[in-house]
């Protein structure tokens, strides 16, 4: 007999990929065939395609819509005119119940060739404002799912859902005896994690090693600065450890944990918040993105679940002074977090996607 199957599609940064990476071991229990539609040389290659080997990758061809000037505007509509055709080849071929979709450029041509094949397309928007690929994919799609209540007036009444955020269940196994043997770090002293996001920051990285010796006077921390930017003059200081980028051991670093700084993309703030750990939030400038990390940053500390500071007041700022003012702030954080409603499971997620399947 055979399977049914499911279309994943998403890529761009980790936040487009790790709600898919969370839902795939849901559906293969499920009994689906799953494949994935994404880019060639995208960070879904690398985490799905390579990552996954229970799932069928497709690499379509794919372009980036700019809101500035740049030649590739006039050579990138060729690149999305060949992912429509590439994807709908593959839609055709493979025949999905339905597409989910949660956003990024290469998600565009999946939905564009799903609207000529009528397969249902579900959409995931976690950001508190629609990002432009899912704004052009909304109306070729039948629902839209959100993690922000507030998304909902950015959308068409009727056509979207509030599902809350969707969390990884691996998130809760780590350890945080693990954590401090795979760190070395004793745990004396609070541990600060500090994580700039799936390529890091310069800004975040310059403005922690600049205040290093202060802040190290009350915590220990774990920075995961980005491929590249470690910093050797600094790898035998102790009680400062240095990672690019981690994935499986990610876990047991955040138990380790006591404080989190971070980048303010919905994925990585709404773990942190289901984890219980006060974070101080560093949103990506309006000047360097389309402002979304800013409204979600805005939206937590609102609700009292996070402190703020803005990428342009990095420089000047003393992290060590805005660490304590996190620490100081601790108990009243974490009380505020114990009232916010629990995220879904992916079990519960893939329910929802599948009630609109053909």
């Amino acid at each position: 007999m055979k399977r049914p199957i499911i279309l994943l599609t998403g890529g761009g940064t980790a936040g487009h990929v790790s709600v898919n990476e969370a839902l795939i071991p849901v559906f293969s229990e499920k009994g689906y065939e799953i494949h994935y539609i994404g880019s060639h040389e995208g960070i879904e290659k690398e985490i799905i395609g390579d990552g996954h080997p229970e799932v069928t990758y497709h690499a379509i061809q794919s372009g980036k819509l700019r809101r500035y000037f740049s030649v590739k505007n006039f050579t990138d509509p060729f690149r999305i005119s060949a992912g429509v055709l590439q994807a709908l080849s593959i839609i055709r071929k493979i025949r999905p119940e339905i597409i989910f979709s949660k956003g990024g450029f290469v998600s565009v041509p999946v939905v564009l060739a799903a609207k000529i094949t009528k397969t249902p397309v579900v959409i995931h928007e976690s950001d508190v404002s629609p990002g432009l690929a899912n704004k052009l994919s909304l109306p070729f799609s039948n629902h839209i799912f959100t993690v922000f209540e507030k998304t909902l007036e950015y959308v068409p009444n009727g056509k979207a859902t509030c599902s809350g955020a969707i969390i990884r269940p691996e998130l809760f196994n780590g350890r945080r005896e693990e954590g401090l043997r795979i760190t070395g770090l004793t745990g004396d002293k609070q541990i600060l994690i500090i994580m700039g996001g799936s390529q890091g920051s310069a800004v975040v990285n310059k403005a922690i090693r600049k205040d290093l010796a202060e802040i190290m006077q009350t915590f220990d921390l774990i920075h995961l600065c980005g491929k590249g930017n470690i910093d050797e003059t600094l790898e035998n200081t102790h009680g400062y450890i240095q990672f690019e980028y981690v994935t499986e051991s990610l876990t047991h670093l955040l138990a380790a944990s006591d404080f989190a700084v971070s980048r303010a993309g919905s994925n990585a703030i709404f773990e942190l918040l289901a984890l219980r750990k006060p974070m101080l939030l560093i949103p990506l400038s309006a000047a360097a993105s389309r402002g979304d990390q800013i409204l979600n940053a805005t939206h937590f500390k609102k609700l009292g679940l996070a402190h703020v500071i803005n990428e342009e007041d990095v420089e000047q700022a003393a992290l060590s002074k805005e660490f304590m003012k996190l620490q100081q702030d601790e108990k009243h954080l974490i009380e505020n977090m114990n009232q916010t409603p629990l995220p879904k499971t992916p079990q519960e997620m893939v329910e929802m996607i599948m009630s609109y399947r053909k």
